[in-house]
């Protein structure tokens, strides 16, 4: 499920967002599907991830309290 719209679609629509390994509080996307820990998925759309960020939803699915980084995520949409 997109966490941006909340659509549910197949895996191979989405693409995974995860914490930085560089960064504690820094989000990527992460392509390969490998980072460890929780992720959260996103359609690769500038509305979705944009959407996903005003709700704080990359947060709450990644069970994280406090700011993280979405820098690194709207500069690639």
């Amino acid at each position: 499920m997109c966490v941006g719209c909340r659509k549910r679609d197949p895996i191979t629509v989405l693409v995974r967002v995860a914490r930085s390994l560089d960064e504690a509080n820094a989000l990527v996307f992460d392509l390969a599907k490998r980072l460890p820990g929780r992720g959260a998925w996103v359609h690769p759309t500038a509305v979705c991830v944009s959407q996903a960020i005003s709700r704080k939803a990359f947060s709450r699915a990644l069970r994280h309290h406090g700011e993280l980084d979405t820098s690194g995520l709207e500069r690639l949409t």
